[in-house]
């Protein structure tokens, strides 16, 4: 697996990671044993980058990495996140439902929670997940900034903020990493973010790089998706947006056919293709996804390939948006 580095600051890291969240939740059953497999054979691989965060799984997650990581900290480059709450966690105070923390103080108190559920001292990677706008960014990267004297936290990040967001926060202590959504079906980090990203010498890590499945060409019908996999509520696997969407995929499949490669292996080429400052990492519980993806860092697509991907998914053609509505009200701040 080759390496790139993670923005000006950071250590080289896996040119593809490992996205960690749907082995415990938002995709259907868990299967613990299984996944802890796969996290194994990312390692055997060379994929060192693995990224969790707190609300997976309302800490599931962080404790189903844990046992790998603590095994084998040297080959591991850890990456979580906080910010994100429920009104039910044991230390809240607020009206029902998922709401966004980012005070300093709660920084911290979630920093020493992930240690504890991890089982290890330091986080490489310490996202602020969602920001809460009414918590000066200041505040928050401060804190995170103590964190690092304390040696608790290795490298700060942003996810899902706005570049005046990253400016501000960049100007209080260096961010090695902004996590945003970005795929061939979702591309408007193009329009500043990842500018902005590279005037600063931040790192993009690309989360949903293949569009929560959509373009591996695997996803036919609604039906496919379990009760419980949080897509039945995403506006463009709805019924009236996702044979519109499939289309799509059809298209990045004919290019794909080209070299052989899967339309999730192309999709992931063409991201690495975007730039050495692109990180994207794949979501999969299962080692024969990884092992698919894996083998899209060895894809070399040509330039006129490159170009027929991006215009074989042009953004005002993607059917819905990428969130349902309850959820953009957190995005962007």
């Amino acid at each position: 697996m080759r390496s790139r580095k993670l923005g000006a600051v950071g250590p080289e890291v896996s040119a593809l990671g490992l996205g960690c969240m749907g082995m415990s939740m938002a995709y259907g059953s868990r299967d613990d044993a299984a996944s802890t497999r796969t996290l194994h054979r990312a390692l055997d691989l060379g994929v060192n980058h693995l990224d969790t965060a707190d609300m997976y799984g309302r800490g599931a997650n962080e404790e189903l990495l844990g046992p790998v990581v603590r095994k084998r900290r040297d080959e591991v480059f850890l990456a979580t996140k906080f910010g994100n709450r429920f009104a039910d966690d044991a230390t809240s105070t607020a009206s029902p439902g998922a709401y966004v923390d980012s005070s300093a103080d709660w920084a911290r108190r979630a920093c020493d929670a992930s240690l504890t559920r991890l089982g290890i001292d330091t986080i490489d990677l310490y996202y602020l997940h969602r920001r809460n706008p009414d918590t000066p960014i200041e505040e928050t990267v401060g804190a995170l900034a103590d964190l690092v004297v304390d040696g608790k936290v290795r490298f700060v990040g942003l996810s899902e903020v706005s570049p005046a967001t990253l400016r501000a926060a960049h100007a209080v202590h260096p961010i090695a990493a902004v996590q945003m959504e970005y795929s061939l079906f979702t591309r408007f980090v193009e329009k500043e973010m990842l500018a902005t990203c590279r005037e600063l010498g931040v790192a993009l890590v690309a989360y949903s790089p293949v569009g929560r499945g959509l373009l591996t060409g695997t996803i036919t019908d609604r039906d496919q998706l379990a009760a419980d996999d949080f897509r039945i509520g995403v506006p463009r696997f709805a019924e009236e947006n996702l044979a519109a969407n499939l289309d799509l995929v059809e298209r990045v499949r004919e290019v794909a056919a080209e070299v052989g490669a899967t339309p999730a292996q192309a999709a992931l080429a063409w991201l690495l293709a975007q730039g050495d400052d692109v990180l994207p990492i794949p979501g999969t519980k299962r080692i024969r996804y990884l092992e698919e993806n894996v083998a899209a860092a060895e894809l070399t697509l040509s330039p006129d390939q490159l170009a027929r991907l991006s215009a074989a998914v042009p953004p005002e053609a993607v059917a819905g948006e990428r969130y349902p509505e309850q959820s953009k009200r957190f995005l962007g701040h």
